[in-house]
């Protein structure tokens, strides 16, 4: 099955997709975005999305996440299947076991860095462990900005609180969607390296998608989607390795 690590074993997989569909509309207007869609992905590793405008790479995270419903298929991530769950246990999951960094990264503008990182927590009524915030603060070099609201922050800084944020909780898995899709170059991979170091460091499982081929070189594999599919997969993806596979897909 393309999409799931050959050499890995089952125990150590956080997250299986298996035959995934989603359907938006019906009838003679229905669109199919996911065209029955597996692939398992193990802890510790650092997986990237990739494909064509409209291949569904956005709508499968979304789906992965629970942030979507699936029309048929289940997601099972570290034991449940969230696509049997009710929309108030499914919230209580994605508070407690998922963290999310997407391009836009939805501070709240009356709090400040530090209270930022905290919210999922305080949200879930949970204390933050003391250590493990001072050790995100200190590796994405937010110290100095902890009472700093996000208008006082540049576009790198507010990725990086929210990219604290998402980790706080130590979840099982971490989605991002075009997560440096409004930095600039040396922001961005600043970015993508604390992920980088977040896998290797921390055993953090993420799972990202993006249209940069220089993003999907920090991944330890690549997915390429297209038509709802997944028609490829690289293994220890390089730059020029993704570029050429997204010129096949392309063409």
């Amino acid at each position: 099955m393309i999409g799931t690590p050959p050499d890995e074993r089952v125990r150590d997989q956080v997250m299986i997709a298996a035959d995934v569909v989603k359907t938006y509309g019906a009838g003679d207007g229905a669109v199919t975005a996911l065209r029955g869609i597996s692939a398992a992905f193990t802890r510790g590793r650092f997986t990237a999305i990739m494909g064509p405008s409209g291949s569904g790479k956005s709508t499968f995270l979304h789906c992965l996440a629970g942030l979507d419903t699936v029309t048929s298929g289940t997601v099972v991530i570290d034991g449940v299947d969230i696509t049997g769950l009710s929309r108030t246990r499914l919230t209580e999951l994605r508070r407690d076991r998922m963290g999310f960094v997407f391009q836009s990264f939805n501070l709240l503008p009356m709090l400040t860095a530090a209270e930022n990182i905290r919210l999922t927590g305080r949200l879930a009524g949970r204390h933050a462990d003391r250590r493990w915030f001072d050790t995100l603060v200190d590796a994405l070099g937010l110290r100095e900005r902890l009472d700093h609201r996000p208008a006082e922050l540049s576009g790198g800084q507010q990725q990086r609180v929210a990219v604290a944020r998402a980790l706080l909780t130590r979840p099982e898995v971490v989605f991002t969607d075009e997560p440096t899709g409004n930095l600039d170059s040396r922001s961005g991979a600043e970015v993508l390296g604390f992920l980088r170091t977040a896998v290797d460091s921390y055993r953090q499982t993420v799972v990202m998608v993006t249209h940069d081929p220089v993003a999907a070189a920090h991944a330890d594999r690549v997915l390429f989607l297209a038509d709802g599919t997944i028609l490829d997969e690289l293994a220890a993806p390089t730059i020029d390795a993704v570029h050429a596979r997204m010129r096949k897909l392309e063409g």
